[in-house]
Parts: C-alpha cells; sequence; structure tokens
C-alpha cells in the first residue's frame, strides 16, 4: 500500500539503532527524506549512507544528545536547513536507567524529565508552526506500553514518558484543524539493544541468567515472542501517512498483547 508521503521530510530521533533505526529505514523506504539523529555522529553517518544507498532518498546524519537543554532547538534547525523543512517528526529518545522506585533522587528526576518531556517538547514545538502553516504534518512519539502498565524498575521511564503522553494529547486538539496530526506509539518488548540491556540489568540484579529472564519476559507475552522492529517501524509509519489523516491523540499499543487490562 502506498502511504502517500513519497517526498516528505522526515526527522527521526534515536535513529542509530532499535526502533528509530528500523522507522527510519520504512520512512526512507516510502520516499520520505530523512534527518536522522541520535548521540552518535559516526553511526548515524552509516546509517545515512545506507538510507541513501538503498532508497535513492536524501539522508542526513544530525548528532545531538537531548539531554542537552539547547540541543532540541538547535536540532530542528539544523534539520529545516538541510532538508528544507521538516513533514514528519518521530520524537524518540533512549530511556533513563532502572531505579529502586523508592530510592529516586533529584538529579535523576531531572534528567529523566530533560530527556523524556522538556526536549521533546521542545523539538516538536519549532517544527510545529511550519506544518500549521503548509496544512500537512505528523508528530509520532515513541513511547512505551509502560504508560499504560508501569514497568516496576523503570520509575522515572513511567513518569517521564507519561508526562510526555499529557502534553501530546492536549497539542494535538490544537493543531488537527490545520491538517496536522499527533500521536504516539507504545512499543511492548522488542528485539532491540534497549530491551537486551535491561534483560542483562535485570539478570545481574537478581542474579539469574539472561534466558531465565528472557523466559519470564515472554510468559507475559501472549504472542510469546519478542517483536521485531520493523513491525514497529510498520505501525509508526502508517501514522505518519496520508491515510491517518484522521487518526488524532491517540495512543496505541504494539505489544504483542503484553498489556493486560482494558485501553
Amino acid at each position: 500500500m502506498d502511504l502517500g508521503i513519497h517526498g516528505r521530510r522526515a526527522l527521526v530521533g534515536g535513529a542509530s539503532s532499535g526502533l528509530g533505526r528500523a522507522v527510519a529505514e520504512r520512512l526512507a523506504a516510502e520516499g520520505c527524506d530523512v534527518a536522522v539523529s541520535a548521540r552518535r555522529a559516526d553511526v548515524l553517518e552509516t546509517v545515512a549512507a545506507e538510507l541513501r544507498e538503498r532508497h535513492g532518498v536524501r539522508a542526513v546524519a544530525l548528532a545531538a544528545d537531548l539531554a542537552d537543554p539547547a540541543a532540541p532547538r538547535t536540532l530542528a534547525a539544523a534539520a529545516v536547513e538541510t532538508l528544507g523543512g521538516i513533514d514528519i517528526v518521530v520524537l524518540n529518545a533512549g530511556g533513563p536507567p532502572p531505579v529502586d522506585p523508592t530510592a529516586t533522587d533529584p538529579a535523576g528526576w531531572a534528567a529523566a524529565i530533560q530527556l523524556l518531556v522538556t526536549s521533546p517538547i521542545e523539538l516538536a514545538t519549532a517544527l510545529l508552526p511550519a506544518m500549521r502553516e503548509r496544512g500537512w504534518g505528523r508528530v509520532v512519539a515513541i513511547l512505551s506500553y509502560a504508560v499504560r502498565q508501569p514497568i516496576d524498575e523503570l520509575a522515572y521511564s513511567n513518569a517521564g514518558r507519561s508526562a510526555l503522553v499529557a502534553w501530546l494529547k492536549t497539542a494535538s486538539r490544537a493543531v488537527a484543524a490545520e491538517g496536522v496530526t499527533v500521536n504516539g506509539a507504545l512499543p511492548g518488548r522488542h528485539a532491540t539493544p534497549r530491551i537486551e540491556q535491561l534483560d542483562r540489568a535485570a539478570a545481574e540484579r537478581t542474579g539469574r541468567s539472561i534466558e531465565e529472564v528472557r523466559a519470564g519476559h515472554l510468559a507475559t507475552i501472549p504472542a510469546r515472542r519478542y517483536g521485531a522492529p520493523e513491525e514497529f517501524a510498520s505501525y509508526v509509519a502508517w501514522l505518519c501517512s496520508e491515510q491517518a489523516a484522521y487518526q488524532n491523540g491517540t495512543f496505541t499499543a504494539v505489544d504483542g498483547g503484553l498489556i493486560a487490562g482494558l485501553p
């Protein structure tokens, strides 16, 4: 199915690996020009080169660390300058470290809020005016199933991503009449470096093997497997499509049935 976004210009965060990398690939396959962003400039250059070679699109690497308060505005300006504008922004950043929810600290909260709340909001805020003026735009946030079913050891992430959802929902109502949609996708456990890192940390913390940790997670997933990043990326690409023009202010899980509660 043609998603109708050939020639659109996308900025994708966290695109050096995992879900962000898969989303950048999927959008490029649809003919989008793509600015890929993450902290590691060398890896991003490789990603951009691969996208150009495989899909014949413009692809540029824009290194940025969203833990830096100055990064969102700088990144937005660089993306607009290099691609001539941004029609699609995929908000995505790495997660804070695991923590005992009863032993958090102010520094940890400040870092988490900057990374997961303030920086994504600043980035989207910088790009929204031009989208509204053109009468077309897509803002999609890669979040976590934890906004509906909190993860015990990820208190910083649970709270930060939930705060971002509140802003996204509010903003979606303000821009919908101007052809701009704002949505989120809630990944479950996908086969990404982030999940590998969390599984290894859990194994070290509990004294179990990583195979035992994974088996425990798989027992809670009705699909009985971790998702492929490409499966998640297909849904994000659809949210960016012409066909999704009437989907706005939604936050949908792509989790193999992991979330047990009702929406």
